[in-house]
């Protein structure tokens, strides 16, 4: 099969490799599409502590089982299917109650394993064995189900930070990310949607797709102000910082409300991880401030319900599609940050 081979650090190789053969308990798949993530141009410019080189990179996938292992009996050849990169264990302290987003032992596809910038996959016993496989609704393309995985980290966001019925919901950055979350807060409800993102083309294109209901450049207007005009003085029930932006994070603090809900969703550089943080805000104003950084395999089913019933328009965000030999494309693009989702269809 034909694979884009990270052979080292910036380093794609688009080559031949063995076609990947399914253990007793394992799968085949047939790649239909593969989103290039974020993290995919940290791991080409940087490596990752859990990546051995060689290793075929790519984790927002969605194909068709094309081999079964002689053991599986939950699923036949021909189904088609997303798999949830993040592999929990099954059987840590934190699996065993259910957040298996936090597994002592998380393993990952495009990571540990192979993953989707190739032509065919295996996926691993632990995957299946633990919930990643999910069949796709009918109506769903693979395009639109490759999709699913940064929703469910959404997703699991607004579990930790939930929005309610009547919520005021600040975003700040306008990535999928970004985009996702102000679509899933008015799914849920919210009262109104305010966008912040300092790049004016990044904010012109969330416009285009109508992702908010008000949109604020903070380099020419003054957030904090806009915020509180737009909401009588109170401030924002929730604010999701979906960038990996410092001076946001510490901004966030002034723009929640009292018994508001802050999501530091978007993680700081490793030499940058500290901000200034004045902890009276949160004694005085009773607001709770949370992280996230992943999902768990019960979250990309429940991504690719709300895709399929329409509730997310996942297929608006898909910019470009590209054949598996222009990889490098694919990455510069996501990197100079020109458009939104951008597919490898091998």
């Amino acid at each position: 099969m034909r694979a884009a081979v990270l052979e080292k650090i910036e380093d794609f190789q688009i080559k031949d490799v063995p076609d990947p053969r399914p253990g007793p308990e394992e799968l085949v798949i047939k790649i239909g599409a593969c989103a290039v993530c974020g993290t995919d141009i940290k791991v080409f410019h940087s490596g990752h502590k859990h990546i051995v080189f060689p290793r075929v990179t790519g984790h927002e996938l969605s194909g068709e089982i094309i081999e079964v292992g002689k053991n599986v009996s939950a699923f036949r050849k021909g189904q088609r299917v997303a798999i949830a990169p993040a592999v929990p264990c099954g059987e840590c302290y934190y699996c065993r109650r259910g957040f298996q987003g936090m597994c002592d032992d998380l393993t990952a596809i495009g990571y540990h394993y192979d993953g989707g910038f190739a032509q065919y996959m295996r996926v691993p016993e632990r995957a299946v064995r633990n919930g990643c496989v999910n069949v796709l609704p009918d109506n769903l393309s693979y395009e639109e189900a490759a999709i699913a995985e940064p929703l469910a980290c959404v997703i699991n966001g607004q579990e930790l930070s939930p929005v309610k019925l009547g919520d005021i919901v600040v975003v700040i950055g306008s990535g999928p990310i970004g985009s996702f979350h102000l679509e899933l807060a008015r799914s849920k409800g919210a009262s109104k949607t305010i966008l912040s993102e300092a790049a004016q083309e990044r904010l012109d294109a969330a416009k285009v797709l109508g992702t908010a209901d008000i949109y604020v450049n903070p380099a020419s207007e003054d957030l904090v102000k806009r915020v509180m005009d737009e909401s009588s003085g109170r401030g924002a029930d929730v604010v999701i910082v979906a960038c990996s932006v410092g001076k946001a994070q510490e901004q966030s603090l002034q723009l929640v409300a009292k018994r508001g809900r802050i999501n530091f969703f978007g993680g700081l550089p490793k030499d940058k991880p500290f901000i200034n943080f004045d902890s009276n805000q949160i004694h005085y104003k009773e607001f709770s401030v949370v992280g996230t950084h992943g999902s768990a395999p019960r979250h990309n089913q429940t991504a690719l319900s709300l895709i399929s019933e329409g509730k997310i328009k996942a297929k608006k965000y898909i910019t470009k599609i590209l054949p598996l030999d222009k990889i490098l494309e694919g990455i510069m693009t996501v990197e100079k940050a020109q458009g939104f989702k951008t597919i490898i269809k091998p």
